[in-house]
């Protein structure tokens, strides 16, 4: 995790009943009662965004798990700018930027994802594996 602090004075501070905020979330997407998805996305605070972006591309527009993870990236940061990966269509950015929004290029990948799909009728996992980091899917 990133952000805790010792610091009494820190808002961010570890305390008894306190809820810091921090950058461990991982997912787990539910259908009718039953884990069908374990995922997570790294990135500090792109990670929030992160785990909807995905969400969206896999559930909203019909990507396959690898699809929506390999997919270029975009992020509103909390300094104002929209962050844009280097694969984000040229008149995406053009677009937004039309619309108000300031953009600029990413000076490094917009975090990282891991996800399991669980096809509970046929007892498929599919595995799913950030390009942008080391990682990898594996089976037997």
């Amino acid at each position: 995790g990133f952000g805790f602090r010792l610091d009494p004075k820190h808002p961010n501070c570890i305390a008894p009943g306190k809820r810091p905020l921090h950058t461990i979330i991982p997912g787990m997407l539910v259908k009718n009662g039953r884990a069908v998805m374990p995922f997570g996305v790294m990135g500090g605070h792109y990670q929030a965004f992160g785990h909807v972006y995905l969400l969206t591309n896999l559930l909203e527009h019909g990507l396959d798990l690898q699809e929506a993870i390999d997919l270029p990236r975009l992020f509103p940061t909390l300094a104002g700018p929209v962050e844009v990966e280097s694969g984000i269509p040229r008149k995406t950015v053009k677009a937004l930027n039309a619309k108000g929004h300031k953009t600029q290029p990413t000076k490094k990948p917009l975090g990282g994802a891991q996800a399991i799909w669980i096809d509970h009728e046929s007892g498929v996992l599919t595995g799913a594996s950030e390009p942008r980091k080391d990682g990898c899917a594996l089976g037997y």
